[in-house]
């Protein structure tokens, strides 16, 4: 008999009304806008409301680095709000929204899985209330005023070769990379290069994620740098006169989404912002509001923890000003097994056959990568909890050896089966949770405002990647001489790079060591407040893989979605 997919488990299981997920978090039924029955919009003012209120314990959910097999960070989220509700804690969940990108291509959606989902999943995955349709709108009407100008006349006298604001669509379209607008007659416009981005990467997705309100949406939409103009000073939104319409199409997408979890715990779905040149984190907004609600705040940070979760304490706690109070970092045995460097395994293609096999000498040689990313948890000061994500597949041997190197480590440990088993397989780590957030929290940033971009890069480098050091193009050094001049100095720092390792190189897994960083180029996102580094090719238009999830993807006699997963 056949497994039911993910999408037949979340419909199986009949939402609770809105009211109901409201009155769990404390906050009057009447104060939230549904959209249709099972989601709701949240308003703003509700953080401003709620600040009174006792502050839940506020838990960062991550990961080691990643592999092409999937960890399970999201489900692990889930399966922990769940969990924590079953101990009896009012638990409060926070997540991105998945783009439509990665759903229509290879990675499919990203609603959790098996028991440990949020829904309604189609929901979710297509489109939810459209704020992303709202980031694309705003992003694309700022290119279209841009374009505007230079056919009018071009009064700031923007240099067109310098143009550095592109467009944006929540579709995987690798034919859209690179681009000439402008052909035709005069009439069409000014001739120039410039190309696609998808949604989750745009510079206005960073921004809706890191405004603590609508004033400060828009004072951050008016300093986005569009370009520059031929004497090399840049051109902003507010230049152009684009940043108040902008706000504008963003005044709904900047209210958080209410969902919810297969057993009913509230999640609050808002943002999407990119996880190599952006954070990769859910919204300030969300946390704001999530962590007067209940016991406990769990979130999410994209990627591992040398990314994600690096940036959701240098970044987003930096603007929140909200202090993490414990790190789950969630491992797999076949991850680790990845990390030994023994296999080779590619994203959409069928798994070695000896990656199943009982291999505990793999396990601990991955195990490398494990210790380096429990060590970027806790030089941020914040207490690291091992989730092993546990599989059918898994041996004993090599769930004890992950044990194993946990108690050398000093680092609580507990087993989850929250995929198969829902709340009640993630109970051991919920327990482990709560004992860890009870201890002081002793957060801190790694690095200063204060420092210069060189510095904080640096530190980035070797704290957390363990890169023997940095080097530099003249490109790049050039450019952050420059953004130090224009007053960007005081910026955080969002290193671009492979999410695949700890390195700029993909091929290097475990934990490498003998190799220094390449900064090749470095761009601000001056409205978003930091600049980004860039180590190598990362593509912010993907493509689509030979048989996409697209393919499969449709809708049955009833107009019920099939093929979602």
């Amino acid at each position: 008999m056949s497994q039911p997919s993910d999408l037949e488990i979340a419909r199986s299981v009949t939402p609770a009304p809105l009211e109901q997920l409201a009155e769990t978090m404390g906050i009057d039924p009447a104060r939230i806008e549904p959209y249709g029955r099972h989601v709701a919009k949240v308003p703003l003012d509700l953080a401003d409301e709620l600040a009174d209120r006792p502050r839940a314990r506020y838990v960062v959910v991550s990961a080691i680095t990643p592999t092409p097999l999937g960890e399970g960070k999201t489900t692990t989220a889930v399966g922990l709000a769940q969990a924590l509700a079953r101990l009896g804690h009012r638990s409060v969940l926070t997540l991105r929204q998945p783009s439509m990108g990665p759903t229509f291509g290879i990675k499919g959606g990203a609603a959790g899985g098996g028991h440990s989902q949020v829904i309604p999943m189609e929901r979710l995955n297509l489109a939810l209330t459209g704020d992303f349709h709202a980031v694309t709108a705003a992003h694309n009407l700022l290119a279209a005023l841009v374009d505007n100008h230079l056919h009018h006349g071009n009064r700031l006298g923007l240099d067109p070769d310098d143009i550095s604001w592109r467009r944006v669509l929540d579709v995987n379209d690798r034919a859209l990379r690179h681009i000439v607008v402008g052909l035709g007659g005069k009439a069409d416009g000014v001739t120039r290069e410039s190309g696609f981005d998808i949604t989750a990467a745009s510079e206005v997705m960073a921004i809706l994620a890191l405004a603590t309100g609508a004033v400060d949406l828009r004072r951050r939409l008016g300093r986005i740098v569009v370009g520059a103009d031929h004497d090399g000073t840049p051109v902003s939104a507010e230049d152009i006169d684009g940043a108040g319409a902008m706000a504008a199409i963003l005044a709904e997408a900047l209210q958080p989404n209410l969902l919810q979890t297969l057993e009913h715990t509230p999640v609050l779905v808002h943002a999407g912002p990119f996880g190599n040149i952006a954070h990769g984190n859910s919204s300030i907004i969300a946390d704001l509001i999530g962590i007067r609600c209940g016991d406990y705040l769990v979130t999410e940070a994209g990627f591992g923890a040398d990314m994600g979760a690096e940036r959701f304490f240098n970044i987003k706690c930096r603007v929140s000003g909200l202090v993490p109070d414990a790190a789950v970092l969630v491992v797999t045995v076949r991850a680790l097994k990845a990390h030994s460097g023994k296999h080779r395994i590619v994203a959409g293609r069928p798994l070695p056959a000896e990656l199943g096999e009982n291999r505990p000498a793999e396990v601990a040689a991955g195990a490398a990568n494990l210790v380096r990313q429990v060590a970027n948890i806790r030089v941020h000061g914040v207490t690291p909890v091992l989730a092993i994500n546990v599989m059918a597949a898994d041996h004993e041997a090599e769930l004890v050896e992950i044990e194993r190197v946990a108690a050398e480590l000093g680092v609580r440990c507990a087993r989850t089966r929250h995929f198969a088993e829902g709340g009640t397989g993630a109970t051991e780590l919920a327990a482990a949770v709560a004992d860890a957030a009870a201890e002081p929290s002793g957060f801190k940033l790694l690095y200063a405002d204060e420092d210069s971009l060189r510095a904080k890069i640096e530190t980035i480098a070797t704290e957390i990647y363990g890169a023997d050091g940095v080097d530099y193009d003249l490109a790049a050094s050039r450019q952050l001489d420059r953004y130090e001049r224009l007053g960007y100095g005081g910026f955080p720092i969002c290193v671009a790079k492979t999410h695949l390792s700890l390195s700029a190189d993909p091929r290097l897994v475990g934990a490498p060591s003998g190799w220094r960083l390449p900064v090749r180029t470095v761009r601000a996102s001056v409205g978003a407040g930091f600049v980004y580094p860039m180590c190598g090719d990362i593509t912010t238009m993907p493509g689509l893989g030979s048989h996409p999830a697209a393919e499969r993807i449709d809708v049955d006699g009833q107009g019920r979605v099939t093929g979602l997963s």
